[in-house]
């Protein structure tokens, strides 16, 4: 299915992690700056949300204000989950406050946003997706489509339930390709079989694959002493035949040089390099971690209410990726609004339920022992 514009460039300027001042206010400077050097090397396509917090205003402000409407590609969001909105109104609402926000007049690509199996009941009650078909036919939107953020078997149900659907977007970079909870190869092959374009999000999974870990440094140091890893990661994504484009959530001018330079005149992965990227997917699967998958089975029971996966995927964080500020403001984030590592009083629910056999509450004291 063709899109849009087929002979664009790939590389997609995500708008949601813009560089700030030290006082949090959006550095339009920058922002101009980045925009216009995008631009400049051919890219087109930008991607934002109602619920990226001000990234609709600096939108039209660097990009909508500064050139022609038709010059580029623009993608907002339509957000009816739980937590942003509590009625259908409100979630209809949306599209009109993002289009003033903007003042974009129409979006090419229109997105139900982050669909999985905990909100798709809310998008199927307010009627959103009767609402953004009519809005296709006002022509306040091109296209549409939604991104996701579940396993294999629900998107399935999904393409097979809408199969009008023109585009998904999904988590997808060589660190999850195969990972139990992502589903990274089996969503996309969903996406292959329904005949259905993949925007990927995520291709360098949150920016740990920039700093992957020192053993993947070296190998990919041997085959091209030049690339950048973040380089690696994106050309993986970007090789894939559905992928039309691939979202980099670019902070400074610098990322945004560093990505233009392989993704301008863009060259897919050959055979050497794709045997590399195995190597680096090899050696990430045998660094010690918690084989956590998220199932949240351990979680249902639990007395304390303790966010056992959000607890192991920030101690994941810090043994493969090296990463302990990052592990330990996911472990407050996860501990926030429940109960802490140490709250664990060892009736061992969580073990009983846990398919994956894992020793969670001797996790949970080093979880303790560590981050508390």
């Amino acid at each position: 299915m063709k899109l849009f514009d087929q002979e664009l460039p790939k590389l997609g300027f995500g708008l949601m992690r813009l560089p700030k001042h030290e006082y949090g206010s959006f550095d339009e400077k920058q922002i101009c700056e980045m925009v216009d050097r995008f631009m400049d090397a051919g890219l087109r396509y930008f991607d934002t949300a109602y619920v990226y917090q001000g990234s609709e205003e600096i939108t039209k402000k660097t990009l909508v204000d500064r050139y022609p409407r038709d010059s580029y590609y623009l993608t907002s969001k339509i957000n009816a989950g739980n937590w942003a909105v509590n009625s259908a109104e409100e979630a209809k609402k949306e599209l009109e406050i993002s289009l003033e926000r903007t003042g974009a007049q129409y979006f090419d690509l229109y997105l139900l946003h982050a669909l999985g199996k905990d909100n798709i009941q809310n998008y199927d009650d307010y009627g959103i997706w009767d609402f953004v078909k009519e809005a296709k036919d006002k022509g306040l939107i091109k296209h549409y489509g939604f991104s996701f953020h579940d396993t294999a078997d629900v998107l399935d149900e999904l393409l097979t339930k809408h199969p009008d659907v023109e585009v998904v977007q999904l988590q997808i970079n060589y660190a999850d390709w195969d990972s139990p909870t992502v589903q990274s190869r089996l969503c996309y092959e969903v996406c292959v079989k329904h005949n259905k374009p993949v925007i990927v999000m995520e291709p360098i999974k949150g920016g740990t694959l920039a700093n992957p870990p020192k053993e993947i440094q070296e190998l990919f140091k041997g085959v091209n002493a030049e690339a950048s890893f973040a380089s690696w990661a994106v050309r993986y994504v970007a090789s894939l035949e559905n992928t039309i484009f691939v979202l980099s959530g670019m902070s400074t001018l610098e990322q945004m040089e560093d990505n233009i330079s392989y993704m301008a005149n863009f060259k897919p992965l050959d055979n050497v390099e794709q045997e590399v990227i195995q190597k680096a997917q090899k050696i990430l699967t045998e660094i010690p971690q918690i084989p956590c998958t998220s199932c949240s089975y351990c979680v249902k029971g639990c007395p304390m209410n303790i966010k056992i996966p959000d607890i192991f995927s920030a101690m994941n964080r810090e043994m493969i990726y090296d990463m302990k500020e990052a592990a330990q403001r996911g472990y407050e984030y996860a501990t926030k609004d429940a109960g802490k590592a140490s709250s664990c009083i060892h009736c061992l629910q969580c073990e009983d339920a846990c398919p994956q056999h894992i020793e969670i509450t001797s996790w949970l004291e080093k979880a303790a022992e560590k981050y508390e």
